[in-house]
């Protein structure tokens, strides 16, 4: 990620594209019949292996910008580098159909199977606003999707085997809908990767497919380390919930994990700022607020700086807000003394409920020029109109579990370093 960009793929959403007829795959993807794993047996898998899938996970905040996971997909299975993306669904590779415009990426182009996934299949209806899917050409699902930071994909659905392995040694290939993205416009905040792993609540998600399936259950859960890497994981047998903080997601905002709307507090007070619509979301690498959220931020950020030894480092363009000291900060160690804690207070029937906590490390990073930024950004000039958007910066060091069969969003605080060694144990 380029010095002064921000954020990263932040809520993606679905658009409607039928005007790719012209562009049929009919010439080089010839569908054959997909045939599912039996319930049955996919079922007693999972109830025998009772186990998770478990995944290293590369990058940092910064100066990455971004953290991904590596799968392997197709027959033979090669490797891609995926951003994890819990804000969007579909899962999509750069692929060679062949590729009208395809961005920078660290392996060649996949090469997209001959199963064209119909347009009338139900993940495909997914993919489309309601009211709004119509079928041009039968035989293929077209998609185009656009996230904020400007970008987007447009391509086909395919199936194809994607290679996983349970947290006890177990390998399963499932076959699973993907999308082929022949035509790539790079983003702002743009980085060359292979494509996208959607794990978002939509039907077409990696997690909502394998669940579907019977491989897993629909949970999934990440740790971001704040020194880089970490883990991600499906299913529910990786953690203890009796020491998580758990929250229900939001029955009326049901496209994203969101927990509905918050309170913001600083240093352990109210700011008066609240109904703020909050989401979490992995595809961002910082934070971001609403104007009105934002700006009471930064008077407060501000007025506790005041008479302390920091000034604003209006030459960092690392950030929108950067501060100096009389020499180079090596971490956010250096300068948390100087910055009180925030946290969002989810309300539920105007009863408070559960608190996000945001240390100071949650919410800063130290510039490549040694100075202290602010890593919370304004969503609303983002173009997140009035949702605000909780990135990587500030799920660091925290297992974040988002489980879809009992509707919940939880989080522990966690050392992300590693990845989790016992197995049939939860940790």
């Amino acid at each position: 990620m380029k010095e002064g960009k921000v954020g990263l793929l932040v809520l993606a959403v679905l658009v409607l594209s039928w005007s790719l007829s012209s562009a049929s795959f009919g010439d080089k993807l010839h569908r054959r019949k997909w045939m599912p794993p039996d319930e049955a047996t996919s079922s007693s898998m999972m109830n025998r292996v009772g186990s998770s899938f478990l995944f290293p996970i590369h990058g940092n905040v910064y100066p990455m910008g971004y953290y991904n996971v590596t799968l392997s997909v197709g027959q033979p299975p090669k490797p891609y580098f995926l951003d994890l993306d819990t804000g969007s669904d579909l899962t999509w590779l750069q692929c060679d159909a062949p590729c009208v415009q395809c961005t920078e990426a660290p392996h060649p182009l996949y090469q997209p199977s001959n199963d064209l996934v119909p347009c009338k299949d139900p993940l495909c209806v997914s993919l489309h606003p309601p009211g709004q899917h119509k079928c041009e050409n039968p035989e293929q699902c077209d998609y185009e999707i656009r996230y904020a930071d400007h970008g987007s994909s447009l391509g086909v659905l395919v199936r194809d085997v994607f290679v996983l392995n349970y947290t006890n040694g177990i390998q399963i290939k499932p076959r699973l809908a993907l999308g082929c993205g022949y035509d790539q416009l790079p983003g702002s905040c743009y980085h060359p990767l292979d494509g996208i792993l959607g794990i978002g609540r939509g039907k077409s998600s990696m997690i909502s497919q394998l669940h579907s399936q019977g491989w897993v259950r629909n949970v999934i859960g990440h740790c971001l380390s704040v020194q880089g890497g970490g883990y991600l994981f499906f299913g529910d047998d990786l953690y203890d919930p009796s020491r998580v903080t758990w929250t229900p997601m939001s029955r009326d905002y049901s496209k994203h994990y969101s927990p509905g709307t918050a309170e913001l507090i600083f240093g352990g007070k109210a700011t008066g700022v609240n109904n703020l619509l909050v989401v979490f979301d992995s595809g961002s690498s910082y934070t971001y607020f609403n104007s009105k959220a934002y700006q009471a931020l930064i008077y407060l950020v501000k007025k506790e700086l005041t008479g302390k030894p920091l000034r604003e480092a209006s030459d960092d363009r690392t950030l929108n807000l950067c501060w100096k000291g009389r020499k180079p900060f090596k971490s956010v160690c250096d300068v948390r003394k100087y910055f009180k804690p925030l946290a969002l207070r989810f309300t539920s029937g105007g009863r408070a409920k559960t608190q996000f906590e945001l240390s100071p490390e949650s919410y800063l990073i130290i510039s490549n020029k040694g100075n202290v930024c602010l890593g919370i950004l304004n969503g609303t000039e983002a173009g997140l109109q009035d949702s605000n958007v909780i990135g990587d910066i500030s799920m660091q060091d925290k297992l974040m579990i988002f489980d879809n069969e009992k509707q919940l969003i939880g989080w522990a605080p966690a050392i992300c370093d590693w990845i989790p060694k016992i197995k049939h144990s939860r940790i």
